[in-house]
């Protein structure tokens, strides 16, 4: 069975997640991006990172976070996000999350998050199963870019929504 590599859903921005000038407040996007993740993989993959945590005495802690931003996202308006994964290790994952006006017109920000698995009785550094390997294998889907700095620039220099 294929799975997808790049993931999709929708958002509303909600009240209380913004700023005076009813734009979605700076800090409040990484929510968006990992609860968007987080739900996204659970449709598409099966994969409810709480109730893995419980069976398997292990999951995965944010480790970095890298964040642009190009255009507000207003209060209740309802946004798309992407998410895919495009670098792994056997300890570590690297997801990119874009947000986007419903269209897909616009790139709203862009985030590079950086997670580590780890075993929760020891909170030490654990390598992924050959399971899990086999399953980014399978989902893996590379950026051209590198560095996020280029990543940004590339999403500042082209006008239409960019396409995986």
């Amino acid at each position: 069975m294929d799975l997808p590599k790049l993931l999709e859903s929708t958002a509303r921005i909600r009240f209380q997640d913004c700023d005076p000038f009813n734009h979605l407040n700076n800090g409040k996007y990484l929510d968006y991006f990992i609860n968007a993740r987080e739900d996204q993989i659970e449709h598409h993959y099966g994969l409810n990172i709480y109730k893995f945590a419980q069976e398997n005495g292990s999951g995965w802690v944010s480790s970095s976070n890298q964040l642009a931003y190009f255009r507000p996202a207003d209060t209740m308006e309802t946004v798309v996000i992407q998410s895919q994964l495009f670098k792994y290790s056997a300890k570590h994952l690297l997801v990119e999350a874009r947000m986007y006006d419903i269209q897909k017109q616009h790139l709203k920000a862009f985030c590079w998050m950086g997670f580590i698995h780890i075993n929760l009785k020891t909170m030490r550094s654990h390598e992924h199963s050959e399971a899990l390997m086999q399953l980014f294998q399978q989902v893996n889907l590379p950026v051209p870019e590198n560095e996020f700095s280029k990543r940004e620039f590339y999403f500042r220099s082209i006008k239409s929504s960019y396409t995986v």
